[in-house]
């Protein structure tokens, strides 16, 4: 039996995430000493500190986010974790996921994705996008929704996070017709989400246009962890084609429930989940109930020597 890792992306971010396992485990303040100075700020006192509204910024979020994540896999490896039979990572997670296996420098992946947050800033002005969670729904009615929404305008499924919940991103006034639009057919609840970025939707192209740019210049390496990208639930090893994955996920959706069960089939025993939080634990709940399938995730010391003790052996 073997395992697999996962990471989480944009919104699993908190004032104060990660500090009981940063003052447990020296690697995890020596991983974020290490991003600040590649970003010129200190990261970990955003992340302990605040204010919320700084951390939220997309160009901070990402490279907090992914600092989190690698000095989580940082803390699970140096307490003598295992390294699991897959990786892969929910949006920005993703990027976090090819760092822990060696496909990209941890360095050059911090500069990359606070570009990739500033690029997706940049491509919709300020106040015009949003996002929204539709809950209750099947992905084909979101869709439809979004359909009879669009109007000319762009209004898209973004996240297929679990069965009966998807997040729709496009513009402003369309997202909103699309609530209604999702209402109308029976959804349980419509949720704004405190987001103006509308990743993953065809509004992305340009950002992506852009970071494929920065993607051509950077080394990019086989991973030495078999890696699923959540845009098409495939693994992807050979750089060009991993280079090529990253820049159609910034306006693809994110389809998590077919990558779950893609890190997860044959003889994968758990998905341990990386990164502060546990929302992609929960959704992983939702989404795969096998009885011979275990989810965890690693927020603190005694979950992971919880883990440890799981994943023994493998």
């Amino acid at each position: 039996m073997s395992f697999a890792f996962v990471f989480p992306g944009q919104g699993s971010q908190s004032v104060g995430m990660l500090g009981a396992l940063g003052g447990a485990f020296e690697v995890v303040r020596a991983t974020f000493a290490e991003a600040s100075a590649v970003l010129g700020f200190d990261l970990w006192r955003l992340v302990s500190e605040g204010p919320q509204e700084a951390l939220n910024a997309t160009e901070r979020t990402q490279p907090a986010m992914l600092a989190a994540g690698v000095a989580t896999w940082r803390a699970w490896r140096t307490q003598g974790g295992a390294s699991p039979a897959v990786l892969s990572g929910h949006s920005l997670g993703e990027f976090t996921a090819l760092v822990c296996g060696e496909s990209l420098d941890f360095r050059a992946a911090l500069e990359l994705v606070r570009f990739r947050g500033q690029a997706m800033q940049e491509a919709v002005p300020a106040g015009t996008g949003a996002m929204a969670a539709i809950l209750g729904l099947t992905d084909e009615a979101v869709e439809a929704a979004c359909r009879e929404a669009a109007q000319g305008a762009v209004v898209e499924a973004a996240n297929f996070n679990s069965p009966g919940q998807v997040v729709i991103a496009g513009e402003r006034a369309a997202v909103e017709r699309a609530i209604e639009a999702a209402k109308a057919r029976g959804a349980k609840r419509a949720v704004v989400l405190p987001v103006s970025v509308p990743s993953h939707t065809s509004l992305m192209r340009g950002a992506g246009e852009r970071l494929g740019e920065r993607l051509r210049a950077l080394e990019v390496r086989r991973p030495r962890i078999g890696y699923v990208s959540a845009v098409d639930a495939a693994a992807h090893s050979e750089p060009d084609d991993i280079r090529d994955v990253l820049v159609r996920q910034i306006s693809s959706p994110v389809r998590w429930p077919q990558t779950l069960r893609a890190v997860s089939a044959g003889a994968v025993a758990q998905v341990i989940e990386c990164g502060p939080g546990k929302v992609l634990t929960g959704l992983n709940r939702r989404i795969e109930r096998r009885a011979d399938l275990s989810f965890l995730a690693l927020e603190d010391p005694a979950s992971i020597a919880t883990a440890l003790t799981a994943t023994k052996g493998r």
